[in-house]
């Protein structure tokens, strides 16, 4: 499968005063909660629900790694578009970011976040993502 044919999904929002630093421009932090809720839109789009799959499977996906590149700030009024794109989903969910104004498209973050599947409650991590999770991504 081509890097075109990932499935992605892309959601909007306004950035709020409260989500700004003593800059005035958005708190770095604060990327990583539009990413969650980019990925929470993908995966409820494909029918999935987390918090559903793990009383179902008693699996969590903890995040094991990010990475963020800060191109162009936010400020207070920004409309801007957060587009989730799986990457991988096999041994784990690979999910790349972008943030870009609204208005022009001009890119202001890239990023990308990477889960992997833990049974509970042992804890003993899963080497594969569920097949379930593989098949709602179109991921064989």
């Amino acid at each position: 499968m081509t890097r075109e044919h990932h499935l992605s999904f892309e959601i909007e929002h306004t950035v709020a005063f409260y989500e700004l630093d003593p800059m005035q421009i958005v708190w770095h932090g604060n990327y990583y909660k539009y990413f969650e809720d980019a990925r929470s839109a993908l995966l409820r789009s494909v029918g999935i629900d987390l918090h559903e799959f793990y009383l179902k499977s008693k699996c969590v996906f903890p995040i094991i790694k990010t990475a963020t590149k800060h191109i162009y700030p936010l400020r207070y009024g920004d409309d801007f578009i957060c587009k989730a794109t799986v990457a991988e989903c096999k041994e784990k969910l690979v999910v790349d970011f972008e943030i870009r104004l609204k208005a022009d498209g001009r890119v202001c973050v890239k990023g990308r976040t990477e889960q992997v599947a833990v049974h509970m409650p042992e804890g003993e991590m899963q080497f594969e993502m569920p097949a379930a999770i593989r098949a709602a991504m179109g991921m064989p």
